[in-house]
């Protein structure tokens, strides 16, 4: 709820600070105080059209502020947040958000929430679920069509709720069943393109059938296949370096130098144990350079020139090279678009079992929709019925014994995110008159208390913790004054409410009551805002009974009012 506004420079107002609370709290004061100054800053604050008339005299600039207790995993607090909002602690598992507004003389205006620059459209957005207000000038919240259908569906409670949460689970699945459905017919060609094309590439390469790794297997066998001959040539010149042929005169070979060396150091080794472990050395480096010998011998005589295999070889490598050109960069990619494309094909391949199934699935989908749509008209037909009564008669309460409402839950085509119905709210402000739209049936004064009264009725099942009213008891007096203040305070109990009033009947239900004070220090006129006791609460109904707070039987009545209000408050 609104905890606090401030006022500055707006209009008469100079400064001006409202404490509010819980429950009704009236705002009063004399023609011309600034009363009016009061619902404008609200306006602003909650992103109404800024006036840069509307700027005081030599302020410059009017500056609006208010802070507001939210639970903290409200929608407003989450929407905050979004929009970089910083919220502050409050009791319990609450929160408070500051928002502010600022217009200069020229228009041009700022707004702030939670201590952050923010655009006004934020704003509006956070007031759809704070604040709720009822004026001749305000664009009235249950006057949009989808306000009327989501408060009487409230107004309903489970009969509607429970089929209603059915309903849109079912219908959220149908638009996801349509989609699929859509998607698979209306692509069918290119899905068959696809389809072709993955065909074309897997044939391709199982005509291959390329193994892992095979395409470095087949590149080291080129290699060694295109150098037979320089490979051989080398290992028998190592060779012979190593071990030369004994039919071979005038070569000495490593072998046999070793040999010669090993053999004179073996002869002097028992002589000193350092000359010992050389000469192992030497033993082991023969035996060494001896393997090596063979291996390389080995090595020359398994090389063979075979120019079938090469060409063999590097064909099968083209084939690969031909893969890896369309496929991947390497025949383990190759072998993974393969593995892919086998698994999309056989999703496309089935996509006319795929369009059987989602058919049936809509038809069963379409038929459970239907019957929960039949529900829930039913429910809201119901509902509607027993709630214009309702309201009928708190509109004959409220000095509007002729008025009625009419709610028409009217049949649109297809089925929508809520249902198959339409919801308007007609008035008629009296017998024989044709039922019209709420903003077209009803003047200034009378959709005030059309809207009290249908708060009233709603009381409880409304989501807006704050309901604003100006003007709501224009054109009443006597017993429908006070019948107005009653139903206030009715609706008070169950939502904060803020109230303009001139009438006293209306003033004397309040939880709170602030006057609007107008001063004038003979240059310049301003006006604030006090909160009142119980005395000033007599002297101000005295004022507005009688013009003047001194008179005895004005005091009188005003303490009476008092009294009877407290009474009435009381009873259940």
């Amino acid at each position: 709820m609104l905890e606090e506004i401030r006022i500055r420079g707006l209009g008469v107002i100079d400064d001006a600070q409202l404490e509010l609370g819980p429950g009704l709290t009236v705002v009063t004061g004399e023609t011309g105080a600034g009363k009016t100054m009061v619902l404008t800053g609200l306006n602003l604050l909650m992103g109404g059209r800024a006036d840069g008339g509307a700027v005081r005299t030599g302020a410059g600039k009017a500056l609006v502020e208010g802070r507001v207790s939210l639970p903290a995993d409200s929608p407003v607090a989450a929407r905050a947040v979004d929009a970089g909002a910083e919220l502050e602690p409050a009791g319990g598992a609450g929160v408070e958000l500051l928002l502010s507004r600022t217009v200069m003389a020229e228009g041009r205006s700022r707004a702030h929430v939670g201590g952050r620059s923010a655009p006004v459209s934020v704003l509006a957005e956070l007031a759809e679920n704070l604040v709720a207000v009822h004026g001749q000038s305000d664009q009235q919240r249950l006057l949009r069509s989808s306000r009327q259908l989501a408060a009487l569906d409230r107004y309903a409670g489970d009969t509607v709720a429970e089929p209603l949460s059915a309903y849109t689970t079912r219908y959220a699945r149908l638009r996801a069943v349509e989609t699929e459905l859509d998607e698979v017919t209306s692509k069918a060609r290119e899905r068959a393109q696809e389809a072709d094309l993955l065909r074309l590439g897997l044939g391709e390469i199982e005509a291959v059938d390329p193994q892992p790794d095979e395409d470095e297997a087949l590149r080291a066998e080129e290699a060694r296949l295109a150098h037979a001959d320089a490979l051989r040539t080398a290992a028998d010149t190592a060779h012979r370096g190593l071990s030369a042929d004994d039919t071979v005169s005038g070569e000495t070979d490593v072998l046999t130098l070793l040999g010669q060396a090993r053999q004179v150091v073996e002869a002097e080794r028992d002589h000193d144990p350092d000359l010992a472990a050389l000469a192992d050395r030497l033993a082991e480096a023969t035996y060494l350079v001896g393997d090596v010998a063979a291996d390389l011998a080995s090595y020359s005589a398994g090389i063979d020139t075979d120019p079938e295999r090469l060409a063999e070889v590097q064909q099968r490598r083209a084939a690969l090279t031909g893969l890896t050109r369309k496929y991947g960069e390497s025949i383990g990619e190759v072998l993974a678009w393969a593995e892919a494309g086998s698994r999309r094909l056989l999703e496309l391949d089935g996509d006319d079992e795929r369009v059987t199934t989602l058919r049936e699935e809509k038809d069963t989908l379409l038929a459970e929709l239907g019957e929960l749509a039949g529900r829930i008209t039913a429910a809201r037909t119901e509902a509607a019925a027993r709630f214009a009564d309702d309201v009928s008669v708190e509109l004959a309460a409220l000095a509007m014994p002729h008025a009625r409402i009419v709610v028409e839950v009217r049949p649109r085509d297809g089925f929508g995110p809520t249902g198959v119905d339409d919801v308007e709210i007609l008035f008629t402000a009296h017998n024989g008159a044709q039922p019209r739209p709420l903003d077209k049936g009803a003047s200034g004064g009378e959709l005030s208390r059309l809207m009290l009264a249908i708060e009233v009725v709603f009381a409880g099942a409304d989501p807006v913790p704050t309901f604003v009213f100006d003007e709501v008891d224009a054109g009443v007096g006597g017993k429908a004054a006070v019948e107005v203040g009653r139903r206030l305070a009715m609706l008070a109990k169950h939502a904060q409410v803020l109230v303009v009033t001139h009438l006293p009947q209306v003033a004397a239900f309040a939880d709170q009551h602030l006057k609007v004070v107008k001063s004038d220090d003979g240059r310049v006129t301003s006006s604030g805002v006090e909160a009142l006791d119980d005395a000033g609460r007599v002297g101000e109904l005295s004022r507005m009974l009688a013009g003047l707070e001194g008179s005895a039987s004005a005091r009188a009545h005003a303490e009476e009012l008092l009294e009877t209000a407290a009474s009435s408050k009381l009873d259940p």
